[in-house]
Formats: C-alpha cells, structure tokens, sequence
C-alpha cells in the first residue's frame, strides 16, 4: 500500500465526525456533504503536508474549518462580536430553582445542561453566531483542546478562550428561555397592593 493510500484509510475514519461537525457549522446536510468532500479532496491533494505521527483528525477538522470559514460564512465573520459582550456571567445558573447554588462546582454546566433535551441544547448552540459557535462545537462537542482550536482557526488561544466563554455564556442565555417556560426559574416574589 504506497503512503496516499496508506493516509487515505486512516483519514477515512474520521469521515463520520466531520460529518457531523460539518452539518452543525452549515446547517443543511447538502452543503455538509460538499464540505466534507471538499475537505478530503483538499486532504488527498496536500497529503504530502501532513507530519506523520501528528494528530492527523486534527489536521482534517483544520482543513475543514477552514474551508468552511473561507467558502461558506466569508460573508457573516464581520461584525459578530458586537452582542454578546452584556451577557452576564453565571446567567442561567443564578435563575434555575431546580440547582442548589451551594452545590455549583466545577460540574456545574454539566448539572445544568442536563436539565435540558438535546433539542434544546442543540438550537441554543444553532443560534450562536459563527464566531463562537465554531469554537464550542469544537471544544465541547468535538473535545479539541484550545491549542488545536486556535491552531484550526489561525487565532491566538486567548481569543479561542473569549470566545468560547461568551459563546457559552451566550447559550445560557438562550437555555434561559427554555428553562422559563418549563418552570425551572426561579423568580422573585413580588407583593402586590401593599403600597410599599
């Protein structure tokens, strides 16, 4: 077996988790397809690049999310960094009924995440723009550390750990929505008709 082909089978492995990550970036399975095939054409083509014995799923998520940066949202990266910067910290946790506050750890996105359907997750990460959503998907669905996340979209690691910090405060804040109409908020009593 000569070394393309050698690199072909061991990259084609990796097929169903660019899959996946691809349909999440483009939202629509069509597009998802194209840019998986788009990145394995472009992995075949440089394949003489890739350093043997180097995370070669790293590597092929780096050339997909590039190809998907440059192809697919060239149009939305500007100005998408603008909302997100009120979003207060700890947003959905300090308004859940159903978590006892003396309890959140370390674990406590874990504790509160599973509160909600995949559904619900999964529109609150939809809904995040570009430039954050990627980054999470990344991280905390793909399980990339921030060096290879910031190697993947040629940006500093303290920009990675930005993002993804408001990205996910961003998510809380729309997991809130849910959590309110589902009862688990906890909203502070008012008295009314007392004059005070």
């Amino acid at each position: 077996m000569s070394a393309q082909e050698q690199f072909t089978a061991d990259a084609m492995q990796y097929a169903p988790q660019l899959f996946s990550t691809a349909l999440r970036m483009t939202r629509n399975r069509s597009d998802a397809e194209d840019l998986v095939q788009e990145t394995y054409i472009k992995g075949w083509r440089s394949f003489h690049t890739f350093q043997e014995g180097t995370n070669l799923r790293a590597w092929l998520f780096r050339i997909m999310t590039n190809t998907y940066i440059n192809k697919y949202n060239a149009q939305k990266r500007k100005g998408t960094e603008v909302e997100l910067d009120d979003v207060e910290e700890l947003f959905l946790y300090k308004r859940l009924g159903s978590i006892d506050q003396s309890q959140l750890s370390s674990s406590a996105e874990d504790q509160m995440l599973e509160l909600f359907t995949d559904d619900e997750v999964k529109n609150a990460l939809e809904e995040l723009p570009d430039d954050f959503r990627i980054p999470v998907l990344l991280s905390d669905v793909d399980g990339f550390s921030y060096k290879e996340i910031s190697e993947m979209l040629e940006i500093p690691i303290g920009t990675v750990m930005s993002r993804l910090h408001r990205g996910r405060k961003a998510m809380q804040k729309m997991l809130y929505e849910y959590a309110r109409e589902r009862g688990l908020i906890v909203e502070p009593l008012t008295i009314e008709g007392t004059g005070e």
